[in-house]
């Protein structure tokens, strides 16, 4: 029986002994093999956790919703290059995900319109990135599952940081507001050539509305301080003292939140209370104002942590510019909003803003706003006004009684009404007094007159929004003899779209009580805004 068998699976594995002597020692090799293909380990594991891929600190899925997650498939392919910069860490900012906290979570902050920003390279210390390491699981069936920490925070965001990120978000989104659709407005939408960009212009209102806060220094005492003239040529202090302090939007309480600081005196009310009559004594002025920038410079930590560069101080005296010489960073780097915007006396577009003189008489602008169509205007120019400076003596030299069509006065007869003149003309000359800045510019353009303006070295207001070429003149001290011929060089269908943008642009001139959107207070915040948009603040604390 044995034998039988024997013979029967001798006959099936071979027909020789030699045959069978080799199946019997191929048997223990395939065992063999069989047992190293079932329990043996995998190797590609042995080369993954052989190579360890670069850390992401926002790796951890569950926490981070806006966070870079790490697959096997992502991991592996990391190039071998990137695998060496030991020390970098990829880190996805998101501020719109609710619960992305990437760095930490002050980044959930910045609820702009704008795009989030874009995947950054941050340097940390070699030591955090080993940390890292150790906490974040190897991705392979044979290696337990360590739940990954949460980095440690290095430096927690502060609210000037926070302000500052607002800013950086504004810019962005007025830049791409130069190139993009028009925005919607209830109210008014800035459109036509009037405006060097509308679109951007817009935007930038629009950011400002959400987000600009002023803070209002609340030391000092009336009448030179939280005080100013509204019924007279230096109106505008007046105006915006009370506007601003009145203003429950852009005022706010917290100087932690604020983007800038104003200091509220009045440069008329120093020369009518402080300054010594015909003394020719600029010294009380002067002690005043230093006394008040030290004053709040020891109170608090604003000042000297910019060294004025986010103050602001607003004059539309004479005496302005030279109120501001008082203080040296008060003149260097803070932001001064000045009628006398004289370009020859130290005013910098970049970081000054040019007021408009608005002279109200009465208080108000009711009764002084509109004119007739252009049609109905017969005479071709007009002026009246006494020998201020050095320009008006020119003007009248070459033209008071010379042309009928260039009607210039040094006084006007008593029968006569200024501003029926002005409703009468096609243009309104505006030249220059003892200072560059005139109140006839914003009276033109009550009146739908077409201003020229006759000066040199002064920067119209509101001129990083308004094109000013696109409605009115312009004509250096050198070319006044040559004014009729300017004038009649513009043609009567360049003319009329001329006296139209006049009118357009007049709500950035009118002053109301409370203030409008777009109105003369609200274009002395923006230009503020811009200047607050060119740099940026640090507290090294």
């Amino acid at each position: 029986m044995g034998s039988g068998r024997w013979s029967c699976y001798a006959w099936r594995g071979s027909e020789s002994s030699s045959s069978m002597k080799l199946l019997l020692f191929m048997i223990p090799l395939i065992l063999v093999a069989g047992l190293i293909s079932i329990l043996g380990p995998n190797p590609s594991s042995w080369a993954f956790v052989a190579n360890p891929p670069l850390l992401l600190s926002s790796v951890s899925s569950t926490n981070i919703s806006g966070g870079v997650a790490v697959t096997p498939e992502k991991a592996s392919a990391i190039s071998s290059n990137e695998k060496q910069k030991e020390g970098l860490v990829v880190v996805a900012l998101d501020f719109h995900g609710v619960e992305d906290r990437a760095i930490s979570d002050d980044n959930y902050f910045n609820h702009s319109s704008t795009p989030p920003l874009s995947v950054q390279p941050i340097q940390t210390p070699p030591q955090q990135s080993k940390r890292d390491e150790e906490n974040v699981s190897q991705i392979s069936p044979n290696v337990a599952h360590v739940p990954p920490e949460r980095p440690k925070l290095q430096r927690r965001f502060s609210i000037l940081d926070r302000t500052e990120a607002g800013l950086l978000q504004a810019r962005a989104a007025i830049r791409e507001a130069k190139n993009g659709n028009q925005t919607q407005d209830i109210d008014y939408v800035p459109v036509g050539p009037m405006y060097n960009n509308a679109k951007a212009f817009h935007r930038s209102y629009l950011e400002m509305e959400k987000q600009f806060k002023v803070f209002v220094y609340e030391e000092g005492e009336p009448p030179v301080f939280h005080n100013g003239p509204c019924k007279s040529i230096y109106s505008m202090e007046g105006n915006f003292i009370h506007a601003i302090e009145m203003n429950e939007q852009f005022r706010t309480r917290d100087p932690d939140k604020a983007h800038v600081f104003f200091l509220p005196f009045s440069v008329a009310m120093m020369v009518q209370f402080v300054y010594v009559r015909d003394s020719h004594d600029f010294s009380p002025i002067k002690k005043t104002v230093t006394d008040y920038v030290n004053v709040i410079a020891s109170r608090y930590s604003y000042w000297n942590r910019s060294l004025g560069a986010d103050h602001f101080m607003l004059a539309c005296h004479d005496w302005g510019p030279e109120t501001s010489f008082s203080v040296p960073n008060l003149y260097k780097n803070s932001i001064r909003v000045l009628c006398n915007a004289n370009t020859s006396e130290g005013f910098r577009p970049s970081k000054d803003v040019s007021l408009p003189e608005i002279n109200l008489q009465t208080g108000s602008i009711n009764g002084f706003i509109g004119g007739p169509s252009p049609s109905r205007r017969s005479v071709l120019a007009f002026f009246a006004g006494g020998l201020h400076g050095p320009i008006r003596p020119v003007l009248l030299e070459h033209w008071e009684n010379k042309d009928n069509d260039i009607q210039v006065h040094k006084y006007l007869p008593k029968s006569v009404s200024y501003y029926d003149m002005l409703r009468k003309s096609k243009f309104c000359l505006c030249p220059s007094g003892y200072e560059v800045a005139s109140p006839r510019v914003v009276e033109a353009i009550y009146t739908g007159c077409v201003p020229v303006l006759i000066s040199d070295h002064y920067v119209p207001p509101f001129s990083d929004v308004l094109n000013w070429k696109s409605f009115s003149v312009e004509v250096s001290v050198k070319d006044i003899p040559h004014l009729k011929e300017i004038l009649l060089s513009i043609s009567p269908r360049q003319y009329i779209r001329m006296q139209r943008r006049v009118g357009q642009v007049r709500r950035h001139f009118e002053v109301h009580s409370p203030p409008k959107r777009f109105d003369v207070f609200h274009m002395i915040l923006h230009s503020v805004w811009l200047r607050r948009l060119n740099f940026r603040v640090h507290d090294d604390q």
